[in-house]
């Protein structure tokens, strides 16, 4: 389609920067309130040494299967940490480093491991 008038034409291409700008501005704002992945990276070390190891069984409190949480949901991961941090759910090394987190980073964490495969 030709647009002929160039009041038509500043419409158009006013309509589009309007709904750009206002998709940058939901990013933004989605951003802002997610957690930074390459900031969890640097916050694992206390998880490693369960969930990064396949098919790892601990003894403590009993023996069981620890949980792959590499690509789970980053809104399940921040809920999982602020459960245990809240003793809404209870694992003694869980509550312990739940409750050393600050939301940030619970969100970083939930944003590094969801991001993984």
């Amino acid at each position: 389609m030709k647009l002929r008038t160039p009041v038509l034409r500043t419409a158009c291409l006013l309509a589009v920067w309007i709904s750009c700008a206002g998709a940058g501005v939901a990013h933004a704002a989605d951003a802002a309130k997610g957690g930074n992945a390459q900031a969890g990276r640097d916050k694992v070390s206390m998880c490693i040494g369960c969930h990064g190891i396949a098919d790892y069984k601990t003894a403590f409190p009993e023996v069981y299967r620890v949980p792959m949480i590499a690509g789970q949901n980053a809104k399940y991961i921040e809920n999982a940490l602020n459960a245990y941090k809240k003793g809404e759910r209870s694992h003694p090394t869980m509550d312990a480093v739940a409750g050393s987190l600050s939301d940030q980073d619970i969100a970083d964490i939930a944003a590094y491991y969801a991001n993984l495969k």
